[in-house]
């Protein structure tokens, strides 16, 4: 934290004045406000796609502790968030798996079009705790279909679980696999459904697999290659309860910064 004075004649003018002296107390705070972060502290409320609620987490640790504002999170799937916001849920910044959700809702006049901005790109994976589905068997994994119950995001509220599907259809076996799919709510739960082997594989985020916090075998699974569904661009917006709040648009740009980017990265998100 800086301390910096930038007008000592007016330090001197103050120490002259009273220490109860109100005009003199309201100058030092407008002298050194600017490098005062927490003077200022305001709060904000952000809506978060699930799969990107660890990393997102992590750099709102980060964002916190350099500008002394405060962040509430709320994760959930992208769909569901979307109507939450739709029906004036009391969120400041959304998050959104994709980028059509984002857009409805500049187009509707709920959302600063100004702040609409890719922030990363994604991608999904189908991981295994017990079946081989190392690049070169995926397929055959899937083709012989040596497994109960294959985990997928919901396709109609969750951007990963249509990705999912899309990728199942390119391969020709949506079909012939659906009767076996265990849908989770988000892409959070979908993951829990293979982390506690009730699915004994599905398709999740890469991020999740590359999170830190992931104890169990990150390399037993197969990088869906990007062209076998839609892109998983996501976007964020600042939504209209959150236009004039500073805490909202200062973290709005962190997400620019280099911290927050080297983050997204780690995690295996694109920067696109």
């Amino acid at each position: 934290m800086k301390h910096r004075i930038q007008n000592p004649q007016t330090m001197n003018q103050c120490k002259s004045i009273p220490i109860a002296s109100l005009q003199c107390i309201v100058i030092l705070l407008t002298i050194l406000g600017s490098d005062l972060p927490f003077v200022h502290a305001e709060s904000t409320r952000a809506a978060v796609a699930s799969n990107f609620h660890n990393p997102f987490s992590e750099i709102v640790r980060s964002f916190e502790k350099q500008s002394g504002h405060s962040v509430q999170i709320v994760a959930g799937s992208t769909g569901k968030l979307y109507a939450q916001i739709i029906h004036g849920a009391p969120f400041d910044l959304f998050l959104s798996a994709d980028q059509q959700r984002p857009r409805l809702l500049v187009d509707q006049g709920k959302a600063v079009a100004g702040s609409l901005i890719t922030y990363a790109a994604g991608r999904i994976s189908l991981w295994s705790l017990k079946n081989d589905i190392q690049a070169s068997e995926a397929d055959a994994v899937l083709r012989i279909g040596n497994f109960s119950h294959l985990a997928i995001a919901n396709p109609k509220t969750a951007p990963y679980g249509l990705a999912a599907m899309q990728t199942l259809i390119k391969m020709g076996l949506w079909d012939s696999i659906r009767t076996r799919l265990v849908q989770g709510e988000n892409i959070g739960q979908t993951f829990q459904f293979v982390a506690s082997q009730n699915a004994e594989l599905g398709f999740v985020s890469l991020s999740q697999i590359l999170d830190p916090s992931n104890a169990f075998d990150r390399n037993n699974r197969w990088d869906v290659p990007e062209t076998f569904h839609d892109p998983l661009r996501q976007d964020v917006v600042i939504l209209n309860r959150g236009a004039e709040n500073p805490a909202t648009q200062a973290l709005w740009k962190f997400l620019k910064s280099d911290t927050a980017q080297d983050i997204i990265k780690r995690y295996g998100y694109g920067l696109k």
